[in-house]
């Protein structure tokens, strides 16, 4: 059986997204969003984030053609991805340097420092099964 063959369904959606937020990543860099200067917190020459990329789109939408739009929405999954990761840093950071649950919940508008830690667990387990 030959390696293309060997693909699940699930391998093929999978390519099949990256493709599309490959050629989104190009689109929107050709319309400038490689003019966007760089972010001090990333080391050179680390690309813009699917976040900055739709940021870029959202700020430019009265340019963009149609396709310009899809190649944002391509990059939403990437973004919100993104998020949570920064999310769940910041989370182990706020645990790591002595904020409470409590605390933590408060800050992110959870009714009680259990969904807050429910929803740390479930990011965590979100991150580690992809």
């Amino acid at each position: 059986m030959s390696r293309k063959q060997d693909i699940t369904p699930t391998g093929r959606a999978d390519r099949a997204q990256a493709g599309r937020e490959h050629d989104a990543r190009r689109r929107l860099l050709r319309l400038g969003a490689d003019a966007l200067d760089a972010r001090p917190w990333l080391p050179a020459p680390a690309p813009l984030s699917a976040v900055d990329l739709v940021q870029f789109a959202v700020w430019r939408n009265a340019d963009l053609a149609p396709e310009d739009v899809l190649s944002a929405l391509a990059l939403l999954p990437a973004a919100r991805a993104e998020v949570d990761g920064l999310e769940s840093a910041l989370l182990f950071i706020a645990r790591s340097s002595g904020l409470t649950w409590a605390q933590m919940a408060d800050a992110m508008g959870f009714n009680s420092p259990q969904a807050c830690q429910q929803h740390f667990t479930r990011l965590t387990a979100r991150e580690a099964g992809s």
